[in-house]
Order: structure tokens, then sequence, then C-alpha cells
């Protein structure tokens, strides 16, 4: 498994990757404003360009995909495709925003759908669920010792 930051190039794929695996695993929890607002969010260059995306190859083909701000201090899209998970593929990826980061801490705003990950990875809740622009989320953090 080779764990590297996308190159320019390799954006549109894992920006699929990260869409299509929201649709079947996220959407389902979330009304259709949410749907719209996160699809409204991984198309938006602005937005885009102030991320980090790390993905995951396995014989060159991209099955996972991380993307972190502000110097990896929070966790904006983390996804492995269907037929990719229960791997290991996420806490590769997940280490690799580990491995280096110069922060105390590390945040994500987590779907219902993945609080038990990362509650594996070692996340802890910060708040309850809440509901933004009908994207349902638990804040959450990791403590970098």
């Amino acid at each position: 498994m080779e764990i590297r930051r996308l190159y320019p190039e390799e954006l549109s794929a894992g920006l699929k990757l990260i869409w299509e695996t929201f649709l079947e695993f996220e959407a389902p929890d979330y009304s259709q404003e949410g749907i719209n607002s996160f699809h409204d969010f991984i198309t938006n260059p602005d937005c885009l360009v102030s991320l980090e995306f790390i993905g995951a190859f396995q014989e060159g083909q991209l099955k996972g995909v991380i993307a972190a701000k502000d110097d990896r201090r929070h966790i904006c899209c983390f996804f492995v495709e269907a037929a990719s998970q229960r791997q290991g593929i996420g806490r590769m990826l997940w280490n690799s925003v580990k491995k280096g980061n110069q922060n105390n801490t590390v945040t994500v705003n987590s779907s219902p759908y993945a609080v038990p990950f990362y509650h594996k990875l070692g996340f802890v809740d910060t708040d309850t669920e809440q509901i933004t622009d009908g994207i349902r989320y638990t804040p959450m953090e990791y403590r970098i010792i």
C-alpha cells in the first residue's frame, strides 16, 4: 500500500471516490439539504485549494482519501471505498496525518456513520451531535501525545 499526497491530476479521482462513498454510506443519514451542502463543499474550488489530500494506493488504484486543513489540524474528508473497508487502509491514512503533525490536537466533525471508527482511532467527542446546513456531525478531537 502506498500512502502519499495526491498529485493535482489525481484530485478528480479522489473527489469521485469521496462522493461515491459519501452517497453509499453517509447520504442515507442526511437530508437533501445536507447532501447538497456536502456536494457544494467538495466542488468548491476555494475550499479544495485549502486542503491537503492524501491517498492510499494499491497497485496504482486509489482506495481511500483523507483531506485535512490548517496544517493537519482538522480532518475535512476521510473515505475508503466500500470494497476496501476494514482492511486497515483508514488507519494507514490516519497514521500519515499523525506522522510529523506539529499540532497538539486534531479535530473532526464526524458523520454518524464514522463515529465508531473515530473512537477506535482514539478520538473523543467534544460535544453532542449537531446539524449545520443539513449535515449531521459529532465534533471530536484527538490529542497527540
